[in-house]
């Protein structure tokens, strides 16, 4: 069986981090395990506290799931603050850690913020550049690059001005992308770089307020097909009918923005 490492947040209402990232990893059928950076009170509508945990506990998790178990692929989220970023990126670097999907998780879906800006400056620098595929959504790509996207052709831009951060393939998705239904198309767009080659997956827009946790599933999936030894761009288009999937049969939990059906079993891959 296939391992993949995820190394975020936890959220108490299982929406998103840490429990959409191992329940991710179950649908695809690899054996998940989890290093905690920070522990969130959160639920559908907001999140009420943040208590980030020391670095030296954060470290012997790491020590003790790579040393032991191994990993074939890691995933990041929530890292809270500059340290931890840098302890992650430096602990990539001392395992020699492959298939490492950053989602730089910054702002949780009811708004609040998750990241330092001073940790924003070190994942550009640091982690990013040990990145196999880093998944930013549009305020995170805007955030990264100190510019506003509003089309497609901006997010194009957008997706090679990010690949010079280091990364070998970058996939920004086109969720918050009002042009995408304003003018009738009503897709959700996503934009892939690998360096050479740009790819666009345009899949139905679900106009659903259950959309808590979408990215870090999103990265989660593509995370568990490179596990798998899937192709980037077939890791990627696997996770996203997973991402879609998920949004369209979500149970409708909550009284903000509900959690996705990490159970959408038409497609489970084992």
């Amino acid at each position: 069986m296939k391992r993949v490492l995820t190394i975020a947040g936890s959220d108490s209402g299982g929406g998103a981090g840490i429990q959409a990232d191992l329940k991710t990893f179950t649908a695809f059928g690899v054996f998940g395990m989890s290093v905690i950076t920070a522990i969130t009170a959160q639920n559908t509508c907001g999140v009420l506290g943040i208590e980030e945990l020391s670095l030296d506990i954060i470290e012997k998790q790491l020590k003790a799931v790579i040393t032991d178990i191994g990993t074939d692929a890691v995933k990041t989220g929530m890292l809270a603050n500059s340290q931890i970023v840098q302890l992650v990126a430096d602990t990539i670097k001392r395992y020699n850690l492959d298939n490492v999907v950053i989602d730089p998780v910054m702002i949780a879906k009811s708004g609040d913020s998750l990241l330092s800006q001073q940790a924003v400056k070190t994942i550009k620098e640091h982690l990013i550049p040990l990145a196999t595929v880093i998944t930013p959504n549009l305020p995170e790509a805007e955030s990264l690059l100190g510019y506003t996207i509003e089309s497609e052709e901006e997010m194009i831009k957008a997706a090679v001005d990010l690949h010079k951060l280091g990364s070998r393939v970058v996939v920004i998705k086109g969720g918050h992308l009002l042009s995408a239904y304003e003018e009738g198309t009503r897709q959700a767009i996503d934009v892939i770089y690998d360096g050479s080659n740009i790819t666009t997956l345009r899949n139905e827009f679900i106009d659903s307020r259950n959309t808590h946790g979408t990215g870090c599933t999103y990265a989660s999936a593509i995370a568990a097909g490179l596990a798998k030894g899937y192709s980037f761009i077939k890791a990627i288009k696997s996770a996203k009918t997973y991402i879609t999937k998920a949004i369209k049969t979500a149970p409708d939990l909550g009284k903000g923005h509900g959690p996705v059906d990490h159970q959408a079993d038409s497609v489970i891959v084992w």
